[in-house]
């Protein structure tokens, strides 16, 4: 018993199990995860390694370079880079897609270990970060504080942050531009000497002085008592009282020769939120954790937060990632409910029977649902991608059905049982309609398994897609013949309502098809002139091409924009600050209540924060993050105003350079950018060639701006000691050295706790004895025998240039010209205008440039689309071939696949869209959706041949009965990718692109696919006649042959035999 036999048999079992799907998948869908994007797998892992008080080539040289080369040996490293600032180096290793980083992460942590004791004594243990969705920061709050700036920190830490992280699901709060609390021991230069003391006594002193020791344990009578000794401050002023040393009799008393000052870090980021000075809070989720329930739980938590803080902090809202993703989730949930609207309109529009509707319009939830169920079980969310399935399957899941539909309903008008109407009717249909739906599921089974940007983007897309795909193809077998056998039944005389209403359209219909009829009769009968007239079409297409621009991913308007400026090298933070100040007043000013958040950050960050690391930051650089209105609140696109920034920051002379990028780095669909690699070790050579570079590309039209990575050389001093010098008194380099760092940066001396938090102890010369030249050449160095000696005595100071941060790609010095594609350009145009200034340039020896960015990952992911599109016209020929068990009907089908580029090429050029992954994504499935039309005409068309019709006749009523099916299953399709072409939404710019190629590639392979197929049927048709007729012939002929020379033959051959006797 067949599939769909036994579901019209036995219907309640049928529907029950259907019944149990749908109740599986809704409390599936109730216990999804909303989240922005899947968790994808992520190919990158950060080492941060900390060496506080070096410069950027001693990083480079001690700590980037050993590191680099250890890590090298790693597998599977796709690109390793680096950067080299003061105090931090950052490596960034890029590994290729497909391989488990948790495995990769232990090769590292392995390579590191043995590289650790190789660095620098004072260099911190190598910090390990495995990069991931989950580190993308789900919110971002903003703080305003006024007489609780001092001690925002502890404040915000205590109130906010710990609070905040006991919230289930939150990964990790972290605060910025909120100063930390230290104790300083400001010592004077001229007293230590005075009394013979040095910063290193007294840092060890303090050390030693603040501890509790544990004592053992004494038994007193029947007693057991704990002793210890209670040593630790509890006040930072008590130090004040430690006896340094006793000279003349007389105590000295740290009071004598140094001052405790509790305050926050002397060099540390400000943030400022719409013109007041405060904090801002960074919170970041766990792996897997609902972003949606996450945010909402803040928010919810906020309110009573804001009750324990001092009235002057006020708490507001920078990013809010839930935000996105809800008007993201609502905007496709919108284009789903429009999309299923005109499905059902179309199979009204062309069967007139709301039973019929119903019947297509169950398949439609059903198949949606039960993909709840696949996410759930393999701990999937909604996202952006399973909520995009969603809506390309919704013009899909109905072919099958429609297909099964139309010929049941055909079976009832002729007269025949419901029952036997569902059972046979399907039975005629059941193998075009599991080849037709295998050629679907040849499209979307390999995108699970391509790698590189474009696999980890649209795995989960195959799946779900294979899993809608095959469960409305069982649906089809099974419920619709049910419900067919069920509900359909022979309409005699339909009401008075629907004929007026449907009258109209039955004529239209039946005239189509009618005229559809006799083009397809006059069509065969000229083969060569049809077949011509669509080669020409495919050729005209082509005129396209040239117009139609490429880019990796469009850009989307989230109302969301980041601004990086760059004041000269050298600015202090109070001029930084004064910029920025003007700028957020200008903007606000401006954009009024269009933007909700102006938040800008000024200064050095502290170096232990590891989410600072991973920014820009310095005195003399301003990062803003600005969030506007919504889209549908503003009457201008976010583009605008990244070009009217871009203008207002241009026209300040005193700022060096600047970076506006739409999107604020949260999501996808920011600004394209094309990034060119300028290869050498010679910093001159590099900087030239970059500088000319930029220069020419900065008047190439389309370029929003264009910068160099490298910034300018900053001027530092450095000491060179003499070593001969050094080792007449007891010195060596390490010594000296450490002795200028603990009287300039200052030395750890311990740890002040209280309540439960640690503060740095800090020693070092007090502000006022490091300001001048003089005060470094005065410091005292002491030898092995305890003698002192200047610094000026042992070395000298000099003024140099070097630059703040040191870039590597694949253990190679890089600086690298950023050009952001502006609004209105494509990727595709600059990199071409960079190409033809490359051609043209002379490069000194040693130095290369080469293209990567954006235009990088857009080619590999274009190779590999190209790739997964050979596989999938080789799997949908073997589908194909194995239906037909032919090698030469797959072909006929497969002339439709070209017409379907064609389509392609026009709906870009004339939407003026560029080629990108996504629409090139729709290209791809075209090829398994064009090619069921010509299944489903192809397999009517054997079967009116196998009824003795002729080829020409069985190309015509075929072509005919399946006119309408076609039709149905093309609008369908159309129209469910319509409100995902013209959508405005959030989300909807990265998704239009896959619509309109689906429209326009669709619309224009089934009109000609309707023409060519037959055609090309008929004209194989024609040819196989002709073959069949001469081997017929010559079988004639050898027959008449033989009956007229038959006795001469026998004769002979009889007269040979005797002869062989004798």
């Amino acid at each position: 018993m067949s599939l769909y036999e036994g579901a019209v048999k036995r219907p309640i079992m049928t529907a029950l199990c259907f019944v149990a799907v749908v109740v599986f998948g809704i409390f599936s869908y109730t216990k999804l995860p909303i989240d922005q994007l899947p968790d994808i797998e992520s190919n990158t892992i950060m080492v941060f390694t900390y060496y506080t008080g070096a410069s950027a080539s001693d990083i480079e040289n001690n700590v980037t370079r050993p590191l680099e080369s250890t890590l090298n040996s790693c597998s599977y490293i796709k690109h390793i880079t680096s950067k080299s600032s003061e105090n931090v180096s950052v490596i960034t290793l890029q590994f290729e897609y497909g391989h488990d980083i948790d495995d990769l992460t232990n090769d590292v942590r392995d390579k590191l270990n043995m590289i650790s004791m190789q660095l620098p004594d004072d260099a911190q243990t190598p910090i390990l970060f495995k990069f991931d969705t989950s580190m993308l920061p789900i919110m971002m709050l903003s703080v305003q504080a006024g007489e609780s700036q001092s001690a925002l920190y502890k404040i915000l830490d205590e109130n906010i942050a710990n609070p905040l992280a006991r919230i289930p699901g939150v990964g990790t709060v972290s605060i910025a531009g909120a100063p930390e609390r230290e104790i300083y021991v400001y010592c004077d230069p001229a007293k230590l000497e005075a009394y013979n003391l040095t910063i290193e006594s007294i840092s060890a002193l303090i050390g030693a002085e603040n501890r509790n020791v544990p004592g053992g344990n004494i038994d007193i009578g029947n007693e057991s008592f704990s002793l210890r000794v209670e040593g630790e401050f509890a006040d930072p002023q008590e130090m004040r009282h430690l006896v340094l040393a006793s000279v003349g009799g007389r105590n000295v008393y740290l009071s004598d020769v140094a001052n405790i000052v509790d305050r926050t870090q002397e060099r540390a980021q400000e943030t400022y939120s719409n013109g007041v000075q405060g904090g801002m809070i960074i919170i970041q989720k766990q792996t897997g954790a609902n972003t949606v329930e996450i945010c909402n739980k803040v928010m919810a938590a906020l309110p009573e937060l804001q009750k324990n803080m001092p009235s002057d902090i006020k708490l507001g809202i920078i990013n809010d990632g839930s935000e996105d993703i809800i008007q993201t989730v609502n905007s496709l949930a919108e284009t789903i409910i429009y999309a299923l609207l005109f499905v059902v309109l179309v199979v009204y529009f062309f069967t007139g029977r709301w039973r019929a509707t119903v019947v297509v319009s169950v398949t439609i939830p059903l198949s949606l649902i039960a993909s709840f169920i696949y996410l759930a079980v393999t701990g999937g969310s909604l996202n952006i991608i399973s909520l995009s399935c969603l809506t390309i399957a919704i013009g899909m899941v109905v072919d099958d059905t429609i297909v099964v539909l139309e010929n049941i309903t055909t079976h009832i008008e002729r007269g025949a049982d419901p029952k036997q109407a569902a059972i046979h009717g399907t039975n005629e249909v059941a193998v075009s309609v599991m080849a037709s739906t295998l050629t679907i599921f040849a499209v979307f089974f390999p995108l699970t398994m391509i790698s590189g940007m474009a696999g980890v983007m649209f795995k989960q897309l195959g799946w779900m897609m294979c899993i809608i795909i095959a469960i409305s193809l069982v649906t089809s077998l099974s419920l619709t013949p049910m419900l067919c056998s069920r509900m359909l039944k022979l309409e005699k005389k339909p009401g008075k309502l629907h004929t007026i209403l449907y009258s109209p359209i039955q004529k239209l219909l039946d005239g189509l098809d009618k005229w559809y009829a006799r083009l397809i009769n006059r069509a065969v009968r000229h083969r060569k002139l049809v077949v011509f007239a669509c080669l020409l079409l495919f050729l005209a297409s082509l005129f396209f091409v040239p117009g139609i621009k490429t880019e990796f991913f469009p850009a989307d308007d989230n109302g969301r924009l980041t601004t990086t400026v760059y004041m000269p090298i050298g600015t202090n933070t109070e001029r930084s600050k004064v910029v920025a100040n003007e700028l957020a007043e200008l903007w606000m000013e401006r954009y009024g209540k269009d933007i909700r958040v102006c938040n800008y950050r000024v200064g050095a960050a502290d170096d232990n924060n590891a989410f600072a690391s991973m920014q820009t930051n310095g005195t003399h650089i301003i990062s803003f993050n600005i969030t506007m209105t919504k889209q549908s609140e503003r009457d201008f696109p976010i583009s605008k105003v990244v070009d009217e920034m871009r203008a207002d920051l241009t026209a300040r002379p005193e700022i060096d350079r600047f970076m506006v990028k739409q999107g604020g780095g949260m999501s996808m669909g920011g600004q394209s950018t094309a990034s060119f690699e300028v290869y050498g070790y010679d910093f001159d050579n590099t900087d030239r060639v970059a500088a000319e570079f930029l220069g020419k590309m900065k008047a190439v039209e389309g370029i929003g701006e264009a910068y160099v990575s490298r910034e300018e050389y900053q001027p530092e001093y450095q000491v060179e000691f003499d070593r001969e010098k050094l080792a007449q008194h007891g010195l060596n380099l390490t010594t000296a050295a450490t002795y200028l760092r603990n009287r300039i940066y200052g030395a750890t001396a311990s740890y002040f706790r209280e309540d439960g938090e640690e503060y740095y102890i800090k020693v070092r010369y007090a502000p006022e004895y490091r300001t001048e030249l003089s005060d470094i050449e005065n410091i005292l160095l002491y030898g092995s025998t305890g003698n002192a000696i200047r610094v000026k005595d042992v070395g000298k100071v000099v003024e140099k240039f070097t630059p703040p941060t040191i870039e590597r790609k694949d253990r190679q010095r890089i600086n690298t010209v950023t050009c952001v594609v502006s609004s209105g350009a494509a990727l595709s145009d600059i990199v071409e205008a960079g190409k033809a200034v490359m051609a043209k340039m002379e490069l000194p020896e040693g130095v290369t440039i080469q293209i990567a960015g954006d235009y990088e990952e857009q080619q590999e992911s274009f190779h590999d689309m190209a790739v997964l599109a050979v596989i999938i016209l080789l799997l949908v020929f073997i589908v194909m071939a194995a239906q037909f068990e032919s090698l030469k009907l797959p072909f006929i089908i497969m002339f439709s696949i070209p017409f379907a580029v064609s389509g392609v090429l026009i709906a870009l050029g004339i939407t003026h869209t560029a080629l990108s992954i996504m629409s090139l994504l729709g290209a791809i499935m075209l090829i398994g959706i064009v090619v069921k039309n010509g299944i489903v005409l192809i397999d009517y068309t054997n079967l009116c041949r196998e009824r003795g019709m002729s080829a020409v006749y069985a190309t015509t009523t075929a072509a005919r009965s399946r006119l309408r099916p076609v039709l149905m299953t093309t609008l369908t399709t159309i129209l469910g990718m319509i409100p995902m072409a013209v959508s405005n939404g959030e989300g909807a710019a990265m998704w239009r692109p896959l619509g309109i190629s689906v429209i326009g590639g669709l619309s224009v392979s089934t009109i000609l696919t309707l023409l060519l197929v037959p055609v090309l049927y008929c004209a194989f048709q024609g040819v196989e006649i002709k073959k069949q007729r001469r081997k017929h012939r010559r079988k004639l002929e050898l027959a008449a042959y033989w009956a007229e020379n038959k006795n001469n033959m026998i004769h002979d051959k009889t007269a040979k035999i005797s002869l062989d006797k004798k």
